[in-house]
């Protein structure tokens, strides 16, 4: 039997995670360079990501920090040839670059916030793995992790627009799923409230988080290392049987009584 430890390594992978500048992101980066892969780091601003990669580096690990706006395709292609030319090849994609332009009613939205929130959560998420696929395939498959959110899966008051497009995100990767395989897996996370600088109003906000709070079971707002191990699970041998599926992260929120 293959040690449980192995099959959490991520040794010899070349891993691609967007929005890698801070929360989600670098968590999961982080966490991936220290099981063993060379990790590109993406976001819309280089500075934003130096830090990150120095950490890894300084731990040991192999980063390299790209600037790329994933909505647009050219900026991604611009990145997975970077990533080829740097570690040889891409085998594991994380896609988590996110834009949450409004917060309020969904038909008070206006046109630009529609295109801008879903030119990056779902666009974006299309332009990375089309460009992925291809190189992945070249190394003899893949494996894809797309962060959703439970705004995806229960309505969210204010969080309308940006829900509508992370259910897209999780039919997205039901579909490629099936599209895929056998040779590329696909899979995302839906997190519920994260503490982050991205949700920072929901969590700083008494009124809001003490409303939070009762909807979740486990009475905390969720870390970014809380999607650390859904994440390298989903990304490892360790899931080897595991496609098409959601893993909700969100302190037992959408089977709560509030």
């Amino acid at each position: 039997m293959t040690p449980p430890s192995s099959l959490l390594s991520l040794a010899g992978k070349v891993a691609i995670v967007t929005g890698a500048s801070r929360g989600i992101g670098a968590a999961i980066a982080t966490s991936f360079a220290a099981a063993g892969a060379r990790v590109v780091l993406a976001s819309r601003k280089i500075d934003a990501l130096e830090p990150v990669a120095a950490e890894i580096r300084s731990a040991g690990g192999e980063a390299l920090a790209v600037a790329c706006h994933t909505g647009r395709a050219a900026d991604v292609d611009a990145l997975v040839a970077r990533a080829c030319e740097v570690f040889g090849g891409v085998d594991v994609l994380v896609n988590n670059a996110a834009a949450s332009p409004h917060y309020g009613p969904l038909l008070d939205a206006t046109e630009m916030q529609w295109d801008k929130t879903f030119e990056v959560n779902v666009k974006g998420y299309v332009h990375t793995i089309r460009a992925c696929v291809p190189r992945m395939r070249e190394r003899g498959g893949g494996r894809i992790v797309n962060v959703a959110s439970v705004a995806g899966v229960v309505p969210h008051s204010g969080l309308g627009v940006y829900g509508v497009t992370k259910a897209a995100v999780l039919m997205l990767s039901r579909t490629l799923a099936i599209e895929l395989a056998p040779d590329i897996r696909v899979n995302a996370i839906a997190p519920g409230l994260i503490e982050t600088k991205f949700s920072e109003v929901l969590w700083s906000t008494p009124a809001l988080r003490a409303k939070a709070l009762r909807a979740i079971p486990l009475h905390r707002i969720g870390r970014t290392e809380d999607l650390v191990g859904a994440a390298l699970y989903l990304a490892s041998d360790a899931s080897g049987f595991v496609t098409g599926s959601v893993m909700t992260v969100d302190g037992g929120q959408t089977v709560g009584e509030a």
